[in-house]
């Protein structure tokens, strides 16, 4: 143990990308056409986003709350556990986040969303409709097949992004986006790790 700093991150990984892909291929398979349904709710963020509503910022914080929760139970506890031993405790983070959203969100009505966004708004914007419209197509174009695709709403990275896209036009509570961009740091090692095992 003298040499604790030779140990990289895919030391601590007890799988392959190839492992954790077949895995994502499968959550997609045994859950399709839910994914239409977490699209269509990021496409309702997105249009309250970009057109105001009366009461938008409880919507778009209980459908962000919601699947956050859905995230957390059934992909990270129910599946991405069974090849990562870390992942319960990446769900709890996922559920605190879907709890806080609930709370200062729709049950406070303390998370409200700038009508006339300035540059981290418009950043945000983008970052949102990336996350529900360009992400799943990052499978297609790196020839995983789009039954590989991490849909926003059903797997955490796009779930991620999204959420801090959303915050950035918020105009209180920025705080909330601690645990999304914490889960963006943690993939990205961990995403980092699996490529660089690979070659």
């Amino acid at each position: 143990m003298s040499e604790w700093w030779r140990y990289h991150i895919a030391d601590f990984l007890m799988y392959s990308a190839r492992t954790f892909y077949r895995l994502v291929e499968q959550f997609n398979t045994s859950l399709w056409p839910l994914h239409l349904v977490a699209l269509l709710l990021g496409v309702v963020v997105v249009a309250l986003v970009l057109r105001p509503k009366p009461g938008q910022g409880r919507v778009i914080s209980g459908i962000l709350a919601l699947l956050w929760a859905w995230v957390a139970v059934a992909w990270l506890w129910q599946r991405f556990a069974t090849i990562n031993w870390a992942a319960t405790w990446f769900a709890l983070g996922f559920g605190l986040e879907a709890v806080l959203l609930a709370w200062f969100g729709v049950m406070r009505k303390d998370l409200t969303f700038r009508t006339t966004p300035g540059l981290a708004g418009w950043m945000g914007i983008a970052l949102l409709l990336f996350s529900v419209c360009g992400y799943p197509l990052i499978a297609v174009m790196s020839g995983r097949g789009i039954g590989q695709s991490e849909v926003f709403g059903m797997m955490p990275d796009p779930t991620a992004l999204g959420t801090i896209g959303a915050l950035l036009i918020a105009e209180r509570r920025r705080w909330l986006m601690l645990v999304p961009v914490a889960w963006c740091l943690i993939s990205g090692a961990i995403l980092w790790a699996l490529t660089t095992s690979v070659s």
